[in-house]
C-alpha cells in the first residue's frame, strides 16, 4: 500500500447519494467518489504532490499514482520470484509476530526456513557420490527428538523428503536434511524482506504485531483475529496497571511508617490438625487508597518526633495532619470517591494436553500422513501406485481376505493346518489351474468343512452348526392338493349401518379386489440337481472330498445357506458360477467351475464357512482352554515378578554390605631413595641410546652407550618387582579376613544379578505366551485423529513369524504389514461430516472444516469408509507415520505409544517379508527344467503358494485333510502274509500309488508330494 508520512494513505468513505441523477467525480486508482468538483480538485492536487512512498521498493518523493504503479510492479515481480511452496508457511510464521524491526524479523524467518523444505518446492539432491540432481519435493515427514531413559538425546530431530527427480521421471529419492539443498537465488534475505513488506502490515504503536493483509490471509485461510493479549487496548491497560503498582509500592516504601493503624499482612496458616479453625483460604492483598478528611482550621497540630526518638509502639500515636486541600475541596467539604480501575482480562490459560485430536491446532508445515499403498486398482491414484494391486479384487473384499487369513492362522491348531503368510494365501486364492492342485487352497477348505460336520465314526457324524431347512418336495405336493380342492365360497359383503338404495346397489355389484400374486423367485443356478446320489452332509461325513468332492460339498452348503435372508443374495451369486444354468449339474462341473472362480467369489465363499466354523463347539472349547491357559500364565508371571522383587531387595542389602566391607583405597607408596637414583640412572642410559638422524635421507646413527647398561636395567627391574610383591603380600596378610568376606559378598551379588536376569527373561517369555494365547479377538493398535484404525495382525493370537515347524517357516513372517482401515459411518458422522453449525464453529477456529483438514493432512491417499483399506510395508514409512502422529491428542497419543513399543518387531518382519518376496538372482535359479507332453507343468518357483505343505495334518492324522480315511484292515491270513513280507523286505512298505484307471502312476505328469 502507498505510504504518506510513513503511514498508509487513509481513503475517504463513499458519500451517501440519494438522487441518482447527481453528477459525481471519481478517482478510480483510490476508489474515491466526490459530489463536489472542488473537493475532487483538492484531492487530486493532494495525490499529485510528490510526498508519497512506495512500500515495496522504499522509493520516496513520488506522486500517489507513481507510487501505486511502482508498488504494483514490485508486487508482481515478488510474486513471480518468491517460491510458491514457501508463501503460506512464511506468512503463518510472520502472522502476529511482535518483532518490531523488519530486519530482525527477516533474520529470524530466514534462519527457520533455510534448512526446511516443503512439498512442491524445487530442490537439489546430493547423492552419496557427490553428484547433484534437480527434483521437486513430493512428500515430507518430521521425526521428533528421541531421548533415552537417562534423559540424554538418543536421536536428534530430523526430516525426510521424497523427491521426484526431474532428470529421471521414473525415480524418486528418499533423502534427509544433509542431502538436500535449495538454490541460493531462490530464497534470499532480500527477496524474503520484499515478500514480507508486500504481504504484511503493522500499526505504529510500540509492540504492535505483524498482520497479513486481509485479501492474502483469506486466500491462504490464515486467521486474522488478533489475540487479546496482543491488542493495543490490552497493552495500554497492562502498562497502566504496572505503573499504578509501581507507584503503590513506592508509596508504601516511603510513607509506610506513617500508617500505624494498618494491619500487617498475614500469610496463610500452615496445614494443621482437622480441628484447627484457621481458614485455609489464601489471604488476598487489598490496597486501600486513604482519602484525607476535610481540612479544618481548628485541627490540632501534632508534633513529629525526631528520627532518633521514635518509640517502640506506634499504637498511641496518630498520623500527621494532611496538607490543606485545594480551594474547591475546602468549599465542598466532602471526600472524593476513588476511581475504579478496570484491570485487563487475563490471557487465556494454557491448554492442558492431551485433548481431543481434532481440537489440536493443525500443523501447517507441509507435512502429511505418509502415502498409503493399496491392493485394489480403484483406490490407486496413478500408475506408479499399482505395484501391489491384486488383479480383479474389489475394495470391499479386502477385509474378507484379511479376516479369513487371520481366522485360519489363529485357529490353525484346531484346524490342524500349517501357518502360512498372507502373500501366499492371496496367491493361492488367485491360483487357477485344471491340472495342478494348490494344496494350500484345497487344505484350508477341507479343514474348515470337516469341522462343520463330524465324521461318521465320531458321534455318528453330528452336525456342529445350525442350518436352515431346505424346501421339502412333500410340501409342494400338499400345496398342489390344496389348489385342486374346490374354492372357498366368497363371503357375503358387509352392508353399511345407514342403508340407502344407492349404497345397497353399490355393495351388491362391487367386485372383490384381487390379491396381488407374488412373483415366483427365479433360481439362477442348478445346485439342487447336483445331489442325486447322496447329499452333501452324507458326503462330508464319509470324508469323500477327492476328485471334486469338497467342491460339491461347498455347493450343497451354500445352497442350504441361501435359505437365510442375509446370505441369499451372496450364495445365489456364488452358486450361479458353480452350478450355472448352461452346464450339466455334475461333480465335474463343480470342480471345474471352482477352479476358475473369481477371487471375489472365492473370498466370499471362504468367509462364509469360516464364520460357520467360529460358531462350532470346538472353537468355544478352544477359547475356554486358552482362557485357562492365560490364567495359568498370569500366575506364572506373578511368581517371576515376585522372584525378581525379592532378588532386587536382596541385591540392595548386599550392595550396602559391600560398601561397608570394601577395602580402603591404598595410599600411593612413597618412592624409596635408591629407587629414585635407579630411575635417574635409567633415564641417563636411555638418553645415550637415542637415535639422532642428521637428515631425512640418512639413516639414524646410534651414539656410544655405557657398557653393561642392559644388565643394570634388568637388575633394577627385578628389584622393583620384588618390592611390589612384598607390598602385596603385606596388604593381603593385613586384610585377609576382610577380603574373604568381601569376596563372598561379591559372589552373592553376582548370584542375585543372575537371578534378576533369569526372572526378567522368564517374564518376557511368559509375555510372549500370553500374547499368543490371547485368541478371543484381534486387538487394534489404535486410531488416529480421523478415526482411521491401524492393525498389525501379528500383535496377538499368533507367533510373529508363524509356526516354527511350518513348511514355509523359512519366510519368518506372517503378514509383515501395518494395515490402515478407514472410519466407520458413526465415527465419520460424529467427527468429520458434522452439522453446518459445528462446521462454521470449526472453521472460525482453524479456517477449515474437519473434512478439509482430513484431505489436507492425509495427503492424496484418503480412506473414506471402513470398507477401504491401505497398508505400510517399509520401515521408512513406519517411522514417517510415527513422526506424523501428534501426541497432544488422546487417540494418537495411545497409537504412537503402541507403535513405539512394537516398532522393532514390526520393522524386523517387514524386512523379512521384503527378503522373502525379493526376486531370486539368475545364478540361484536351477538351470535345468522339465517339460511334459501330457500336462502343462507349473513350477513352484514362480508360485510360492505351491511350496506350502500341510505337515501338521500329516504329523497328527497321518494324511492330509483331502485324503480319504483308510478303511480298517482285517486280521486274516492274507493280510498277515502281506505284513510279514513287508517286514522281511520282500514287498515294499508302501505300494505304488494308482491313478484313476487303477494303473501305477509314473513321474511324468503327476504331482509330487514331498
Amino acid at each position: 500500500m502507498v505510504l504518506f508520512k510513513r503511514k498508509p494513505v487513509r481513503y475517504l468513505p463513499h458519500p451517501s447519494i440519494d438522487d441518482q441523477e447527481t453528477d459525481v467525480w471519481v478517482i478510480s486508482e483510490a476508489n474515491e467518489v466526490f459530489t463536489s468538483y472542488d473537493a475532487y480538485l483538492d484531492r487530486m492536487d493532494f495525490f499529485k504532490s510528490k510526498k508519497f512512498t512506495c512500500e515495496v521498493s522504499g522509493r520516496s518523493g513520488l506522486t500517489y499514482f507513481d507510487a501505486l504503479r511502482s508498488e504494483q510492479a514490485g508486487s508482481r515481480e515478488i510474486d513471480e520470484a518468491f517460491p510458491q511452496a514457501l508463501r503460506e508457511p512464511v506468512l503463518r510464521r510472520v502472522q502476529f509476530s511482535t518483532t518490531s524491526r523488519i530486519d530482525n524479523l527477516v533474520e529470524e524467518v530466514y534462519n527457520d526456513f533455510k534448512n526446511d523444505f516443503y512439498p512442491g518446492e524445487l530442490v537439489t539432491v546430493i547423492l552419496d557420490d557427490a553428484s547433484r540432481l534437480n527434483g521437486r519435493v513430493r512428500d515430507k515427514a518430521k521425526f521428533a527428538e528421541v531421548k533415552a531413559a537417562d534423559g540424554s538425546v538418543a536421536r536428534e530431530a530430523f526430516s525426510r523428503y521424497f523427491v521426484r527427480l526431474i532428470d529421471r521421471p521414473d525415480e524418486e529419492a528418499l533423502v534427509d536434511d544433509n542431502h538436500i539443498v535449495r538454490d541460493r537465488r531462490v530464497f534470499t534475505k532480500l527477496m524474503l524482506r520484499s515478500f514480507i513488506k508486500n504481504t504484511v502490515t503493522r500499526e505504529g504503536w510500540n509492540g504492535a504485531p505483524w498482520i497479513v493483509k486481509p485479501e492474502i490471509a483469506e486466500h491462504f485461510r490464515i486467521d486474522t483475529n488478533v489475540p487479546p493479549h496482543l491488542r493495543h487496548g490490552h497493552k495500554i491497560a497492562a502498562k497502566k496497571a504496572e505503573k499504578k503498582q509501581q507507584n503503590l509500592e513506592q508509596g508504601e516504601g516511603m510513607f509506610g511508617i506513617w500508617q500505624p493503624h494498618k494491619l500487617p499482612e498475614l500469610k496463610p496458616a500452615p496445614k494443621g490438625r482437622k480441628n484447627h479453625q484457621t481458614s485455609q483460604q489464601p489471604v488476598q492483598r487489598t490496597i486501600e487508597v486513604q482519602i484525607p478528611p476535610p481540612y479544618h482550621e481548628n485541627y490540632p497540630p501534632q508534633p513529629m518526633p525526631g528520627p532518633g526518638l521514635l518509640p517502640r509502639s506506634w499504637d498511641h500515636m496518630h498520623p500527621p495532619p494532611p496538607p490543606p486541600p485545594p480551594f474547591d475541596h475546602y468549599h465542598r467539604g466532602g471526600a472524593v470517591a476513588p476511581k475504579e480501575i478496570i484491570e485487563p482480562p487475563p490471557p487465556p490459560p494454557p491448554i492442558k494436553y492431551p485433548i481431543d485430536d481434532l481440537d489440536v491446532e493443525p500443523v501447517r508445515d507441509g507435512t502429511h500422513r505418509p502415502t498409503l499403498k493399496f491392493v485394489t486398482k480403484e483406490q490407486c491414484i496413478d500408475r506408479k501406485s499399482m505395484t501391489h494391486v491384486i488383479p480383479g479384487l474389489k475394495s470391499e473384499n479386502v477385509v474378507l481376505l484379511l479376516e479369513t487369513w487371520n481366522t485360519l492362522n489363529v485357529y490353525c491348531q484346531v484346524l490342524k493346518l500349517d501357518s502360512f503368510t498372507f502373500d501366499d494365501f492371496v496367491e493361492a486364492m488367485m491360483f487357477t489351474s485344471h491340472e495342478v492342485e494348490c494344496e494350500l487352497f484345497v487344505e484350508i477348505h477341507c479343514a474348515v468343512l470337516k469341522q462343520l460336520v463330524l465324521s461318521e465314526n465320531d458321534d455318528d457324524g453330528a452336525i456342529q452348526i445350525s442350518l436352515p431347512d431346505l424346501p421339502d418336495p412333500d410340501e409342494d405336493e400338499e400345496e398342489e392338493e390344496e389348489e385342486s380342492k374346490p374354492p372357498t365360497p366368497t363371503p357375503e359383503p358387509e352392508y353399511p349401518a345407514k342403508r340407502t338404495r344407492s349404497s345397497l346397489h353399490k355393495v351388491q355389484f362391487a367386485e372383490p379386489e384381487p390379491e396381488p400374486a407374488e412373483p415366483e423367485p427365479v433360481v439362477p443356478h442348478r445346485a439342487a440337481e447336483m445331489f442325486k446320489e447322496y447329499g452333501w452332509i452324507e458326503r462330508l461325513r464319509k470324508r469323500d472330498l477327492t476328485h471334486g468332492g469338497w467342491e460339491l460339498v461347498m455347493v450343497g452348503l451354500l445352497h442350504q445357506l441361501s435359505g437365510r435372508p442375509r446370505l441369499t443374495e451372496t450364495c445365489n451369486r456364488i452358486l450361479s458360477h458353480l452350478a450355472p444354468l448352461d452346464a450339466e449339474p455334475t461333480i465335474e462341473t463343480a470342480r471345474i467351475q471352482y477352479a476358475t472362480m473369481d477371487i471375489n467369489l472365492r473370498a466370499e465363499a471362504l468367509q462364509i464357512i469360516c464364520q460357520l466354523f467360529l460358531e462350532t463347539k470346538t472353537v468355544k472349547n478352544f477359547l475356554e482352554e486358552m482362557s485357562n491357559t492365560m490364567t495359568h500364565y498370569r500366575k506364572v508371571k506373578i511368581e517371576h515378578q515376585r522372584a525378581r522383587k525379592d532378588a532386587l531387595a536382596k541385591l540392595k542389602e548386599l550392595q550396602i554390605e559391600r560398601r561397608l566391607l570394601a577395602p580402603e583405597p591404598e595410599k600411593s607408596p612413597t618412592p624409596m631413595p635408591e629407587l629414585e637414583e635407579a630411575t635417574e640412572a635409567e633415564k641417563g642410559d636411555e638418553i645415550d641410546i637415542i637415535s639422532i638422524p642428521d637428515s631425512e635421507d640418512e639413516e639414524p646413527v646410534l651414539t656410544r652407550s655405557l657398557r653393561r647398561g642392559s644388565d643394570r636395567a634388568a637388575e633394577r627391574k627385578r628389584k622393583r618387582e620384588e618390592e611390589q610383591e612384598r607390598k602385596e603380600k603385606a596388604a593381603e596378610a593385613k586384610q585377609n579376613k576382610g577380603s574373604k568376606e568381601y569376596q563372598k559378598v561379591l559372589k552373592q551379588i553376582e548370584k542375585e544379578r543372575d537371578r534378576i536376569e533369569q526372572a526378567e527373561e522368564q517374564i518376557l517369555i511368559v509375555d510372549g505366551d500370553l500374547r499368543e494365547a490371547d485368541c478371543p479377538r484381534t486387538r487394534v493398535l489404535g486410531k488416529d485423529r480421523f478415526c482411521n484404525r491401524y492393525w498389525w495382525f501379528e500383535r496377538n493370537a499368533m507367533p510373529h513369524g508363524g509356526l516354527p515347524d511350518s513348511s514355509t517357516a523359512d519366510a519368518e513372517y506372517a503378514n509383515g504389514r501395518v494395515w490402515v482401515q478407514g472410519p466407520d459411518e458413526m465415527e465419520r458422522a460424529g467427527f468429520i461430516d458434522v452439522s453446518d453449525a459445528d462446521k462454521q464453529a470449526y472453521y472460525r477456529r482453524f479456517q477449515l472444516t474437519p473434512a478439509e483438514r482430513k484431505k489436507m493432512e492425509e495427503g492424496s491417499t484418503n480412506l473414506d469408509s471402513a470398507k477401504q483399506w491401505g497398508f505400510y510395508d517399509t520401515p521408512e514409512e513406519l517411522d514417517m507415520l510415527i513422526g506424523w502422529l501428534d501426541s497432544r491428542g488422546f487417540r494418537e497419543q495411545k497409537l504412537k505409544k503402541e507403535l513405539n513399543l512394537q516398532r522393532d518387531a514390526i520393522i524386523r518382519h517387514m524386512e523379512k517379508r521384503a527378503a522373502y518376496l525379493a526376486p531370486r538372482e539368475k545364478s540361484e535359479e536351477p538351470s535345468t527344467r522339465m517339460s511334459t507332453r501330457i500336462k502343462t507343468h507349473v513350477s513352484d518357483k514362480s508360485h510360492r503358494c505351491l511350496k506350502w505343505k500341510n505337515s501338521t495334518a500329516l504329523a497328527e492324522l497321518g494324511r492330509r485333510h483331502i485324503d480319504p480315511v483308510p478303511k480298517p484292515r482285517g486280521r486274516g491270513r492274507k493280510n498277515h502274509v502281506v505284513e510279514e513280507a513287508q517286514r522281511t523286505g520282500m514287498l515294499p512298505a508302501h505300494p505304488a500309488p494308482l491313478n484313476r484307471q487303477g494303473k501305477p502312476v509314473t513321474r511324468q505328469g503327476t504331482r509330487y508330494n514331498f
